[in-house]
């Protein structure tokens, strides 16, 4: 007689429902994990006891991204209108992408304005790679907030990273075209503004270190973005 194959075995449900349970929690500890050990983790805490001090009011204004948002005073150049400045330093698209959960959906802002993109292409990304980090901060947005506006403020011309312009404009080519796609996107180009006579970034509008902006740089900036605010 042929041999009869052993039966496999069967999981009941509820072991299943355990066992998913459990991978899901550990999942949840080890981003935490990753969180705690992030170098802006303290700068977000920051942003949170700010807002149990004082919640920013649903339907505003948020700034998010590196430095050239962190520096700038949004209070002061746009007081007319509900901005809230959630910038950090050296970050990333994807670190916007990581604590967005954190530091933009909770206002329910009625538009997200984003720098970034400078750090990615200065850290070896490619135009591509920064396009596929920006499509998932947007999916990050528009999941909980289908109706919110998100303006992408081009990676800008500077003197410190001139030499890798073209990867910079390429990125933004692609995201301008991909913005395009979507009624709920923007494109701020700010990169002709900010070019000499001379084809080269002006330098009066950066300070010593040829990277961040002086006050004149950020007037530009200023003048571009606030008709995407109204």
């Amino acid at each position: 007689m042929p041999s009869k194959r052993p039966r496999q075995g069967r999981f009941p449900p509820a072991a299943i429902a355990a066992a998913i349970s459990v991978a899901m929690a550990a999942a949840y500890v080890a981003d935490c994990a990753r969180a705690a050990e992030s170098r802006w983790e303290p700068d977000i805490r920051a942003f949170e006891k700010k807002d149990r001090e004082r919640m920013p009011p649903p339907g505003g204004i948020v700034f998010v991204g590196s430095s050239s948002i962190r520096g700038w005073d949004v209070g002061k150049s746009f007081p007319d209108l509900p901005v809230v400045n959630r910038g950090f330093g050296g970050s990333q698209i994807a670190d916007s992408v990581e604590f967005a959960g954190r530091i933009v959906i909770p206002y329910k802002p009625k538009t997200v304005v984003l720098y970034a993109g400078d750090n990615d292409i200065n850290a070896g990304k490619t135009p591509q790679q920064v396009l596929s980090d920006y499509r998932e901060f947007v999916a990050k947005v528009h999941g909980p907030l289908p109706d919110a506006k998100i303006v992408f403020i081009a990676i800008k011309p500077s003197l410190r990273r001139w030499n890798l312009v073209s990867a910079m404009r390429e990125a933004n080519k692609l995201i301008r075209e991909y913005s395009e796609s979507n009624a709920k996107l923007e494109f701020v180009d700010v990169d002709p503004p900010m070019i000499g006579a001379d084809g080269k970034p002006r330098p009066e509008l950066f300070v010593e270190d040829g990277l961040h902006m002086t006050a004149e740089g950020y007037r530009i900036w200023t003048a571009l973005v606030r008709p995407f605010l109204q």
